[in-house]
C-alpha cells in the first residue's frame, strides 16, 4: 500500500551484529520497513530471529550496525521521548499503588507531577477499565490487569509511537485474548504508531494493519501482509474465512519456509 505522505517509521538497509569483531553473525539483515503514522504493525517469526532488535533499534536502544532508522525524517541516534515501550511484564513498582505506578514515569523524568497528570492518569485508568483498582497494589491485580496497567503507563506521556514487546506472552489464552481487544479499545481512542512483537501468529492477524514476517536467523523480511479484515475488530473476526486464510499464509512462511 503506497501513500504518498512520509514513512513516520523508516528502517533502510538496517543489519545489526551483536558482536562488533568483523564476520561475525547478523542478528538481523537488510531491514527495510516503512510504518504510517498511527498504523499498527506486528511483527512475527521464530525465535531468536531479531523481532526484540528491531524493535529496541526503533526505541534508540540500540544502534543498527548497517543502515539508518528514522522517525519522520529524523534519524534514530539514541533514546527518544516520544517512543512508550511495553515489555513482557509490567515491572509495576511493589509499593506504589496502580495511579502512582501509572504516574512514576512523571515522577521519574521531572521530579513531580500536578494535578492535571493526576486527571489525565485517571482518565487513561478508567478507559483501560482499571478505575476501581486505582488504589490497589499491584499483587492486588490480576496479571492482566497489571499489564493493562503497564501499558496506561506507557501511554501517559502520550508518545507518537508504542512499542509492545511480546506484552501478554505471560498471559493465559482466554486473559490474553481480551487484553489484546482491550489494546484496540484504548489504540482506537488514543490512536498511536504500534509495532508490536508477538509469538502468536492469530494474535498478530486479529490485531495489526499489516503483519511483518521474519525468516530465521538472521532475521529478514519474508513477508509484508496487509490485514485486509474490516475493523472494528472482535470475536467474529476470528471466525472469518479471510482470517484462517491469513494465520495461514504466515504459518506457512515460518514452518514451511522453503516451500514459499
Amino acid at each position: 500500500m503506497q501513500h504518498s505522505s512520509p514513512a513516520f517509521v523508516r528502517m533502510e538497509g538496517v543489519s545489526h551484529r551483536y558482536d562488533p569483531t568483523p564476520g561475525s553473525p547478523l542478528a538481523v539483515e537488510d531491514i527495510n520497513l516503512d510504518i504510517r503514522r498511527h498504523e499498527f504493525v506486528a511483527v512475527v517469526g521464530p525465535s531468536g530471529c531479531g523481532k526484540s532488535t528491531l524493535l529496541r533499534m526503533v526505541a534508540g536502544l540500540l544502534l543498527p550496525s548497517e543502515g539508518t532508522v528514522s522517525v519522520f525524517g529524523k534519524q534514530v541516534t539514541g533514546p527518544r521521548d516520544d517512543v512508550g515501550i511495553v515489555f513482557q511484564k509490567p515491572t509495576l513498582l511493589p509499593w506504589l499503588n496502580i495511579r502512582k505506578n501509572v504516574l512514576f514515569p512523571l515522577k521519574h523524568k521531572f521530579g513531580r507531577y500536578g494535578r492535571a497528570d493526576e486527571l489525565k492518569a485517571d482518565a487513561l485508568l478508567e478507559m483501560a477499565g482499571l478505575s476501581a483498582f486505582a488504589t490497589k497494589m499491584p499483587d492486588e491485580l490480576s496479571g492482566g490487569m497489571q499489564q493493562r496497567a503497564g501499558i496506561v503507563r506507557a501511554l501517559l506521556l502520550d508518545p507518537d509511537i508504542l512499542l509492545m514487546d511480546e506484552p501478554f506472552s505471560a498471559l493465559d489464552a482466554m486473559t490474553r485474548e481480551q487484553i489484546g481487544f482491550d489494546l484496540l479499545k484504548i489504540w482506537d481512542e488514543k490512536p498511536k504508531t504500534v509495532l508490536f512483537i508477538t509469538h502468536s501468529i492469530s494474535e498478530a492477524v486479529l490485531l495489526a494493519d499489516r503483519v511483518l514476517v521474519m525468516s530465521k536467523r538472521p532475521g529478514s523480511v519474508l513477508d509484508l501482509i496487509d490485514i485486509d479484515l474490516p475493523r472494528p475488530r472482535n470475536t467474529a473476526t476470528i471466525q472469518h474465512a479471510r482470517f484462517g486464510e491469513l494465520t495461514d499464509r504466515i504459518r506457512k512462511h515460518i514452518y514451511e519456509p522453503d516451500r514459499t
